[in-house]
């Protein structure tokens, strides 16, 4: 019996498309209004990002990174956030608890970009990297969107240790 060339694309197509997915990334609609305006800034239309997986491999992550991770609030939810402090950052806060923290080894402080409407560290602290699952590496849709997304932190969120220690004496923190 002969298998039609239907079902053997299927059954050779769905293993690849599995592995791509896993180890080099996927498309994700990105929901509601935290990143503004970097993402999503018409409330019109969504962005559509393409979230590459193999950047975060050996987490190594970089202020200004644009990165999906697991809610540490809720597992079964992602979210999408930029990286603001990495380890060993000094970092002010919006509303945290602390107004100011050291970011822990193994750790990011991620902020959405609409200072005030977004669930991130200024509510839950400091994040595992070991919850990130994908960098944003660009927008694929709406075409009037199409671009590569750029790290870059705003200087309002740039952290404190990298600021000149002799202004805001920091030096025995």
């Amino acid at each position: 019996m002969k298998i039609p060339n239907f079902f053997k694309n299927i059954i050779f197509g769905i293993p690849i498309g599995i592995t791509i997915i896993d180890c080099f990334g996927y498309v994700a609609r990105v929901d509601g209004i935290s990143m503004q305006p970097a993402l999503n800034p018409d409330r019109t239309q969504t962005d559509y990002v393409f979230l590459n997986k193999w950047a975060v491999k050996s987490y190594q992550i970089q202020r200004g990174d644009i990165i999906s991770l697991i809610s540490p609030k809720d597992p079964a939810q992602k979210i999408i956030k930029r990286v603001v402090g990495v380890e060993g950052d000094i970092i002010a806060t919006l509303g945290y608890k602390k107004e100011i923290v050291r970011v822990p080894e193994g750790h990011c402080w991620i902020e959405g970009d609409h200072t005030g409407h977004s669930m991130d560290s200024n509510n839950f602290g400091p994040v595992s990297v070991g919850l990130i699952t994908a960098k944003a590496s660009c927008i694929v849709w709406p075409p009037s969107r199409w671009q590569l997304i750029q790290s870059a932190l705003p200087d309002s969120r740039v952290p404190l240790n990298l600021l000149s220690k002799s202004i805001i004496g920091l030096a025995q923190f």
